[in-house]
């Protein structure tokens, strides 16, 4: 796997997560690192904040909200769930990425 193709799976993660929240593209965490560690600890609190809207729609439409339909709550969900495998996709690349580095030699 290239560092292209990671690059590529990572800012389509990012652009899905905010189109989801409607947020601006930078600026969600700050203090952060800049460059790929940066935009990882991005995505990670993006992922993070749909799952945590996901549950809280999920919670509301539970309590009997008339504010929330059961199809922002399927979607809300989906989207939580979406951007969760993606993350989980992203990891299991760059752990293959960094064991097949570390069995090269030198």
């Amino acid at each position: 796997m290239n560092s292209s193709a990671l690059n590529n799976a990572l800012q389509q993660l990012t652009l899905l997560a905010q189109q989801a929240e409607g947020a601006s593209p930078h600026g969600l965490v700050t203090g952060s690192a800049s460059g790929f560690a940066g935009e990882l600890q991005a995505s990670l609190y993006r992922i993070n904040q749909l799952q945590q809207t996901a549950t809280s729609q999920s919670n509301a439409f539970q309590a009997g909200s008339e504010a929330v339909s059961l199809s922002d709550v399927m979607a809300d969900s989906q989207k939580a769930s979406v951007a969760f495998q993606m993350g989980v996709q992203v990891r299991n690349r760059l752990l293959t990425a960094y064991k097949d580095v570390m069995a090269m030699q030198v």
